[in-house]
């Protein structure tokens, strides 16, 4: 019985072993296809994959070039010693703020023990310029000093220059509006970067700013240039800002620097002529000059009841050198005009000239376009800045004519005004760095006539100081 027992026990748990065993068998066969199926629906295929990766690289691609293109029509912000501005991406538009400030300090002794002094904004200029593509650009520059021309009296501000050129060619280009007159060599100097605080004699006798219109350009790899324009027509020395009578005048200049372009002794070497021709009908605001000393102080002026009328010329040679550390400018005037007392018609010539030497004693190189220091001046550091030492002579003489006759008749009288002025200046400038320079500046100044019974006025001896911040 036993025996039997087992043996149909373990039958019965074979038979059981062999259930399970196909209940396994299909789970297991059952297993891969479920999760084959699942793996097939979440796990893209390669072809898929490469699909995916491509859209991805094109939309990369969009971004970037939308990045590229925004870039490139951004406005470039930038600043320098030269200003500040905004420039568009493609260089044709663009508006930059500069500036320019001088604060004097002036010191008077006469022969007769008076001593004046005091302290004066001389210019206040912010600056505005630009370009309207390829085309155009502008210039504008209001002063706000209170005093356009030290002397003149009164407390206003005005426009300096206000232009807009006309860029066709650097062969030929136009500028309209109010600009300096294309005669004196000293006036077209940008005023930053002249030794003397104050212009000299032959500056007298030219156009200071006219409003008209010029044909200006360059040519022979920019070794030559000119201008030459039609403005309204200005006195001596002076501004004019609107057309005062129906007459206009003609200025002109050539000027040649034939070695620019080389490395030799001569490379800085500049001269040419410039000149004006004109009619003056003695109306209206065109008054004839009044002439000053190095000082800023009127020794000339015709008697109220002279009037301008007929033509009017002026012409002036000039010429500089430059070469390292020295420098040199010249230049000759000769203003003719005719005038009238009464029935008493005379044509007066008056001639100035004006020579000054300059040498940077700190051997930083010198041009017309001014200094700049190899070693600007830091606190705490090495540099110093640039040093530089100058002279100049002058003189101008009016024309005798102006004093002959009596009382009744004369265009002007020895008693009141001078004849002649003669000047001896030196000076030193430090300039401290780019934007910044110290000016001290002597000048002693000769006359013949001026004082009661024809006798010579008091030597003028002054001494100008200025601090100039320009950027």
């Amino acid at each position: 019985m036993y025996r039997n027992t087992k043996n149909t026990d373990t039958k019965g748990n074979s038979f059981a072993g062999v259930a399970t065993g196909f209940a396994v068998a299909a789970s297991l066969g059952a297993l891969p296809t479920w999760a084959v199926a699942a793996d097939q629906a979440s796990t893209p295929t390669n072809e898929q994959l490469e699909e995916r990766i491509k859209v991805l690289e094109r939309k990369l691609e969009l971004q970037s070039e939308e990045s590229t293109a925004k870039a490139k029509e951004a406005p470039v912000a930038n600043a320098s010693d030269k200003g500040f501005g905004l420039k568009s991406a493609d260089g044709q538009y663009e508006i930059r703020f500069a500036g320019l400030a001088q604060v004097d300090g002036r010191y008077f002794v006469a022969d007769d023990g008076t001593l004046r002094d005091g302290f004066g904004l001389r210019r206040f200029r912010p600056i505005i310029q630009g370009s309207l593509g390829k085309l155009v650009s502008f210039y504008l520059a209001p002063e706000f000093s209170g005093q356009n021309n030290v002397g003149d009296g009164g407390a206003y501000s005005s426009i300096v220059d206000a232009y807009i050129d006309l860029k066709f060619s650097p062969y030929a280009s136009f500028r309209v509006g109010k600009q300096k007159g294309p005669v004196g060599l000293e006036r077209l100097q940008s005023v930053g970067y002249v030794d003397f605080n104050e212009l000299g004699f032959v500056t007298e006798l030219v156009p200071n700013r006219d409003i008209g219109v010029a044909l200006f350009g360059s040519a022979f790899k920019n070794t030559f240039n000119y201008t030459f324009g039609v403005f309204n027509g200005t006195t001596d020395g002076r501004d004019v800002s609107v057309a005062d009578d129906g007459q206009k005048e003609f200025e002109g200049r050539l000027f040649f620097e034939p070695f620019k372009n080389d490395y030799g002794f001569f490379r800085g070497l500049g001269f040419g002529v410039a000149g004006t021709t004109g009619v003056k009908d003695g109306t209206g605001n065109n008054v004839l000059p009044r002439y000053r000393s190095p000082g800023q102080q009127q020794f000339f002026s015709y008697n109220t009841d002279v009037q301008a009328t007929g033509v009017q010329y002026r012409i002036s040679p000039q010429g500089y050198f430059y070469h390292n550390s020295f420098g040199l400018l010249a230049e000759y005037g000769i203003s003719a005009q005719n005038v009238r007392r009464g029935t008493n018609y005379r044509e007066i010539k008056n001639i100035a000239y004006n020579v000054t030497a300059s040498y940077v004693l700190t051997g930083e190189n010198t041009s017309y376009r001014g200094i700049r220091p190899a070693h600007p001046y830091t606190i705490g550091g090495s540099g110093w800045g640039a040093v530089e030492a100058f002279a100049r002579v002058g003189r101008l003489d009016i024309d005798n004519d102006a004093f002959a006759g009596n009382a009744a008749t004369q265009l002007a009288s020895l008693n009141t005004n001078a004849s002649k002025a003669r000047s001896v200046g030196l000076g030193v400038n430090w300039q401290l760095n780019a934007n910044t320079k110290l000016t001290a500046d002597y000048n002693y100044t000769t006359f013949s006539g001026g004082r009661s019974g024809g006798r010579d006025r008091f030597d003028e001896r002054a001494l100008f100081t200025r601090l100039q911040i320009q950027y």
